[in-house]
C-alpha cells in the first residue's frame, strides 16, 4: 500500500496490525525476544506512540512521506499521551499547525479522554478518525441522535473545529455480513471559518482489504523557501588548496609591531578572523543539500556525469562508473587509513559512532509545557545547558593553598606548537571561521605565520587577556543514543564547536602548565583529572588499594 499510494503525503490510520517483525537479541532469553511493530517502508516515516507492552499498542498510527520532512512533523504525546488518539504538529511559515487521528472503540475512552482533559491547542487543521458513533446528523439513513454526539461536538468546538459535509456523501464501513447495513462512522472536522479547507470525499475504492473507506482531503500549504543549498569547500579540492594559500597570505601579513595594549590586539585579531571569512566566501562552492549527497563525491563524477546526461551514449556511461569507482575506493582508502592510525583504531568503523538520524518524536518539555516555538526550544536548551552560568563561585579557597615563590613565564616557542597540533584529528569539526586542523597543519609549516602566531599568544600572556575571537563558537545540538524518549533537554548532548586557532593555543597553554605544577609540586597526589599519563585505570586502582588495606 505505502508503495503504491504516491499521489497522498499523509496516511492516517486507525486499528493498525501489530505482529512480529523479528527476533532480537536478549540477555534473559536464548532465543530472542519479539520485536513487535508496524509495517515500514523507506519512502515514508512513521509516527506512533511508544508501547510498555503488546497489550497497550497504539491503535491510531500515522504515515508521512519523507518529501515533507521539511515542515517538521512531530510526535505530541507530551500533550496527548493516549493509546487512541495521535496528535502530530508541523510548521509552514514559521507557524505551527497541528492534526488529530482519533479512534474511538464502543467504550468511547478517548472521547471521555478528551473531555476531561484541559488543553488550549490553537491552529488545529484537522481532526478524523473512526468515532463509532451513528448519529442522524451525519447518517440520513439513521434516524435517532446520540448523546455521545454532543461530547464529540463539544471536543470539536474546543479546537475551533466544524464537522465537514463530504463532497460525496457515502457510507464509510461496508458490511459483509448479510442483512447488516453499511454505516457512517468515519468522520471529518476541518479548521473552522477557512475557505480552504471546508469539504472532504469519501473513496470507497480505496480502502482494498479493509472494511472502510477512506476519507481524502487537500490541505493547502503556502509557499514556503527553504534554502537547500550551503556554501562549502570540498576536502582536498582546488578550492581547498586555495583556501589554505589565502589563510597562509593572512597570518603572513598580520600586523604585529604595534601590540600596546588590549584594544591593539583585539584589532589585529580581529582583522585576521575577518581576512579569514573573505578568504572563505572567496573559495568556497554552493553545494546542493539532498539525500542523495555522498561524501566520496567528486568534481570528476560531475563532469562525467553531465557528458554521460548531454550524449546518453554507453562508452559514456562506462567511463562515469570508472570514475565513480575510482572516486569511492580513494575516499574509503583514506578513511581506513585515517582509521589505523587513530588510538581508537577499529571502534571508529561501529556503527554507533556513525551519524543518527534524528527520531521522530514529540515536543521537548520543560518546566511542564511543551516548547512548540524556536523561541521556548531556545530558553529551555540554554536554562538547562547553561544553568550554572551565575552561580557564585568562593575564591577564598585559594588562601589555603601554600604560598610559592614566583617565576617567570618563558615565552612559547615554535616546538611547543608543532608538538601540540601534531596530536590534532584533521576529521574534527571547526569553529565558525571553518577553519581546520589539517588547515592550521598547513599554516605552521611557513615560519613567518607561526611566529606571528606565538606573538599573539605571548601578548596574551603578558596583556592577561583572553581574546573574544577565541570565545566565538558554534554549538550543535545531538540526541543522546537510545533514549527510551526524546521530549527533555536532556535527552540532547550541546557540542560546543571553537575556532581551532584558539583551541591550539589553550592546548599549548595546558601543556606548559601541565609541566609547571607538576615538575614544582603544585598538584595534590591524588589529583588523578585532567593530568597527563593518568587515567580512570590510575583511580581504579588506589580505590582497590584503600579497600585492601582497610
Amino acid at each position: 500500500m505505502l508503495k503504491t499510494l504516491t499521489q497522498f503525503d499523509i496516511i492516517f490510520i486507525q486499528e493498525p496490525p501489530w505482529s512480529e517483525i523479528h527476533k532480537i537479541p536478549s540477555a534473559s532469553n536464548s532465543k530472542g525476544e519479539d520485536l513487535i511493530g508496524s509495517v515500514y517502508h523507506p519512502n515514508w516515516l512513521l509516527f506512533a506512540r511508544n508501547m510498555d507492552n503488546r497489550l497497550d499498542s497504539p491503535r491510531v498510527i500515522a504515515f508521512i512521506n519523507i518529501r515533507l520532512s521539511s515542515l517538521r512533523f512531530s510526535l505530541c504525546t507530551d500533550i496527548f499521551n493516549h493509546r487512541d488518539i495521535l496528535l502530530i504538529s508541523f510548521f509552514n511559515n514559521s507557524v505551527c499547525y497541528y492534526m488529530l487521528n482519533i479512534y474511538s472503540d464502543s467504550s468511547h475512552m478517548a472521547l471521555k479522554y478528551l473531555k476531561d482533559i484541559e488543553v488550549n491547542i490553537d491552529n488545529v487543521l484537522i481532526m478524523t478518525g473512526d468515532f463509532h458513533i451513528r448519529d442522524s446528523l451525519w447518517d440520513l439513513s439513521f434516524p435517532y441522535h446520540s448523546s455521545i454526539s454532543n461530547d464529540l461536538m463539544i471536543i470539536a468546538d474546543s479546537f475551533n473545529l466544524t464537522l465537514s459535509t463530504p463532497t460525496n456523501p457515502s457510507s464509510t464501513r461496508f458490511s459483509d455480513m448479510a442483512g447488516e447495513s453499511n454505516l457512517v462512522i468515519n468522520l471529518m472536522f476541518l479548521h473552522y471559518g477557512s475557505s480552504e479547507l471546508n469539504h472532504h470525499s469519501i473513496c470507497p475504492d480505496h480502502r482494498l482489504s479493509s472494511d472502510y473507506a477512506s476519507l481524502i482531503i487537500n490541505i493547502p500549504i503556502d509557499d514556503e523557501f527553504i534554502n537547500s543549498s550551503k556554501l562549502s569547500i570540498v576536502p582536498n579540492s582546488k578550492q581547498e588548496m586555495a583556501f589554505i594559500k589565502d589563510l597562509i597570505t593572512v597570518f603572513e601579513n598580520a600586523e604585529m609591531n604595534n601590540i600596546a595594549n588590549k584594544d591593539n590586539l583585539e584589532d589585529i585579531v580581529n582583522h585576521i578572523g575577518t581576512s579569514i571569512n573573505w578568504a572563505w566566501t572567496k573559495n568556497a562552492k554552493q553545494s546542493r543539500i539532498s539525500r542523495h549527497s555522498k561524501q566520496w563525491w567528486t568534481e570528476e563524477c560531475s563532469k562525467y556525469l553531465d557528458n554521460y546526461r548531454t550524449t546518453r551514449s554507453r562508452k559514456n556511461w562506462k567511463e562515469f562508473q570508472k570514475v565513480v569507482k575510482k572516486s569511492k575506493r580513494s575516499f574509503f582508502d583514506s578513511k581506513i587509513q585515517e582509521v589505523v592510525n587513530k588510538s581508537c583504531g577499529p571502534w571508529e568503523l561501529m556503527n554507533w559512532i556513525n551519524k543518527h538520524k534524528l527520531p521522530a518524536t514529540e515536543a521537548i518539555k520543560f518546566n511542564g509545557q511543551p516548547c512548540i516555538t524556536p523561541d521556548n526550544l531556545w530558553g529551555a536548551l540554554h536554562n538547562t545547558f547553561n544553568h550554572a552560568i551565575d552561580r557564585q563561585v568562593d575564591i577564598d579557597i585559594l588562601s589555603e593553598t601554600e604560598n610559592k615563590s614566583t617565576s617567570s613565564w618563558e615565552p612559547f616557542s615554535k616546538l611547543e606548537f608543532k608538538n601540540a597540533i601534531s596530536k590534532c584529528i584533521n576529521s574534527s569539526a571547526p569553529g565558525p571561521d571553518k577553519v581546520t586542523w589539517c588547515h592550521l597543519k598547513h599554516i605552521l609549516t611557513h615560519e613567518k605565520c607561526l611566529l606571528n602566531i606565538i606573538n599573539i599568544v605571548n601578548a596574551c600572556i603578558n596583556l592577561g587577556h583572553w581574546l573574544n575571537y577565541f570565545k566565538c563558537s558554534s554549538t550543535v545540538i545531538i540526541p543522546k543514543p537510545n533514549k527510551p524518549k526524546y521530549n527533555h533537554p536532556k535527552a540532547f548532548r550541546p557540542i560546543v564547536l571553537l575556532n581551532t586557532l584558539g583551541k591550539l593555543i589553550e592546548k599549548v597553554i595546558v601543556e606548559r602548565l601541565q609541566f609547571i605544577v607538576t615538575n614544582n609540586n603544585f598538584i595534590h597526589p591524588s589529583q588523578l583529572g585532567s593530568l597527563k599519563f593518568k587515567s580512570t585505570s590510575d583511580a581504579e586502582v588506589t580505590l582497590t588499594h584503600i579497600v585492601h588495606s582497610g
